[in-house]
């Protein structure tokens, strides 16, 4: 499976910035990943698509180290983290949006988007946070718990822009979304990968993924089965119907 990656894309083979291999995880007793395996090159937005349970969340979570047991290795721009703690990972330039997205309902706008501390130099402003997304300047002093959910999914997304991370693990970004704002989400995500970000991407909605993603990696089971190219989705849609139940 990853020399036809590779092979689609040279740039995986020679530059991963993030490579998986033999990624193990569980949860207590529970083994939920059994050996996971890809690559990201930079600037790359991939997906992991796959029917609920096959270890998506579980995935990322592991990348940036909040899983209590894992093993395997995961190395980001040529360090391994498997044994780092996710403070450490995230000191890399790592950022993760979660499904619950993580507002504190205490704090307005402002102080959820000033929260997480800076990781890395190179964060957007939070002008520039404001330009990706209007809602939240006209909402800045709204308690989090007066948020709609797509603007809750637009102050997670923009706090993580804020640190300086450059990849960037978003978790199910349009779930439960009106379509206008999964558009929105959308624009998004091709704006941050003209500016240079990795991104990969957790998805139901295969067919929001496929207006952003250069590749699709399918997960079942805790392992990647298949990668199918985004030019060859088309040709493709049969089989990753069948491996969706859809």
């Amino acid at each position: 499976m990853l020399t036809e990656a590779t092979a689609v894309n040279p740039a995986v083979a020679t530059a991963p910035l993030l490579q998986v291999r033999g990624l193990e995880a569980w949860y207590g007793e529970s083994h939920v990943l059994h050996g996971i395996d890809f690559d990201v090159a930079p600037g790359e937005v991939v997906t992991l698509l796959g029917r609920n349970g096959a270890g998506k969340t579980t995935t990322l979570k592991s990348i940036i180290g909040i899983m209590a047991k894992r093993k395997g290795s995961v190395v980001m721009a040529g360090t391994e983290t498997i044994q780092l703690p996710s403070r450490a990972i995230a000191r890399l330039g790592v950022g993760y949006v979660p499904e619950e997205r993580g507002i504190y309902s205490s704090l307005n706008v402002e102080e959820n988007l000033m929260l997480p501390p800076q990781v890395k130099p190179g964060g957007l402003s939070v002008d520039e946070i404001f330009t990706l997304f209007p809602n939240l300047k006209e909402r800045i002093k709204s308690q989090g718990t007066k948020l709609s959910g797509g603007e809750q999914q637009m102050l997670a997304i923009g706090r993580i822009l804020r640190t300086g991370a450059n990849l960037l693990l978003f978790d199910e970004p349009t779930e439960g979304l009106a379509p206008v704002i999964i558009d929105q989400i959308g624009r998004t995500i091709a704006q941050l990968k003209s500016r240079g970000f990795t991104i990969i991407l957790v998805e139901q909605n295969f067919r929001f993924a496929a207006t952003v993603a250069d590749r699709h990696y399918v997960v079942e089971q805790g392992k990647v089965i298949d990668m199918i190219p985004n030019a060859e989705l088309d040709n493709n849609i049969d089989k990753l119907h069948g491996y969706l139940g859809v």
